[in-house]
């Protein structure tokens, strides 16, 4: 290859395989190193079956691509390796020009292809949804606030169960006024100010913050990459959307658990905006917890607002989270299993001009 293609080969943002017309792998890009969890070293020379589980007869498609010399696409395949289980992905296979009988292979997964359209999807939904809760939020404050103030003027005159039903009226109205200004909040988030960000640093703050506080029942580990760049990024924005998860992991957990934020860089990770656009999502933030999980018929929904598993939850708090990262050009998403909750930020780097 030559020095743009080299640089055009490892920027690749989906996992590749060069596979010789023995189907033996020849070469990889570092997203196929990701993918497979193995380094090029280990994997070149070998048949592309003892490193890859298909459930597709791909041997087929391999031969009529070199007798053809033309593209084929496979749809919804079940790809895994023995690391890690089977993910669905869609399969493109051609022929290269200076060797026909040698296949380039590339792998699309579908689920975190499916998953980024959720969350943009999402988005949507909650800038509806928040629009016409904002506009409500505002019509009832005024009468709220006047109920306030009737059932204090009622509690100065009364005594006894008479005083606790005002005393109950004015606390009810005040958490409902409250649930209204947080509406409010959510709708009139600024545009983020980005720059160049040290994640480290916001991790460091907002887990010394709740070490101190809503957490302080709990262990908070870290297991960060040191070697990651900076992120493009409104600080004030990230450590509002860390202490959130972190909040949430702590409610969650019982005294003497544990929550794990940990670092790392995956380069196959890529966005597609709505617009057709794309750019690199590889700085990952995992928040871990080790709590009782996220119940499956909320696990589809909870970046959506006002869905909250609760009580007297808002739902407002992931929806947020949700819209700053979308902000920022990344994407969030959540698996859960009792006993583990894990929360991933996917975050672009940011422009060298500005992390100098």
């Amino acid at each position: 290859m030559t020095e743009w293609t080299d640089a055009l080969w490892a920027s690749l943002p989906i996992p590749a395989l060069i596979l010789d017309a023995e189907d033996c792998i020849r070469d990889v890009n570092p997203a196929a190193e990701a993918f497979l969890n193995a380094s090029k070293k280990s994997l070149n020379g070998y048949p592309v079956w003892d490193k890859i589980f298909v459930d597709a007869p791909l041997e087929d498609s391999f031969a009529r691509v070199r007798t053809a010399q033309a593209p084929l696409f496979v749809n919804s395949v079940d790809v895994g390796t023995g690391s890690r289980k089977p993910v669905a992905c869609d399969v493109q296979i051609t022929s290269l020009a200076d060797k026909p009988d040698h296949v380039l292979v590339l792998l699309e997964s579908r689920d975190l292809q499916g998953r980024m359209d959720r969350a943009m999807s999402s988005k949507t939904a909650a800038k509806s949804a928040i629009g016409m809760a904002e506009m409500l939020a505002h019509e009832i404050k005024n009468p709220l606030a006047g109920i306030t103030g009737a059932a204090q003027l009622i509690s100065m005159n009364v005594s006894g169960e008479d005083r606790e039903l005002t005393d109950l009226i004015v606390a009810e109205t005040r958490r409902i006024l409250k649930l209204l200004e947080q509406v409010e909040d959510f709708g009139n988030i600024r545009p983020p100010d980005r720059r160049a960000v040290n994640i480290h640093d916001v991790l460091d703050r907002a887990s010394k913050s709740a070490a101190v506080g809503f957490a302080a029942h709990m262990q908070i580990l870290d297991d960060y990459d040191p070697s990651l760049p900076a992120t493009w990024a409104d600080p004030d924005q990230l450590l509002q959307v860390v202490l959130n998860l972190l909040k949430n992991a702590a409610e969650a957990g019982a005294a003497g658990g544990t929550i794990r934020l940990r670092t790392f860089y995956e380069l196959s990770l890529k966005v597609r905006r709505r617009d057709g656009s794309g750019g690199a999502v590889p700085l990952q933030i995992e928040v871990v917890d080790d709590g009782p999980g996220i119940p499956a018929d909320m696990a589809e929904d909870v970046f959506e607002p006002f869905v909250s598993g609760r009580e007297n939850g808002t739902g407002l708090g992931l929806a947020l989270i949700s819209k700053i990262i979308a902000d920022h050009d990344g994407w969030i998403s959540m698996e859960s299993v009792p006993g583990r909750t894990v929360f991933r930020i996917s975050l672009p780097i940011a422009p060298k001009e500005a992390a100098q």
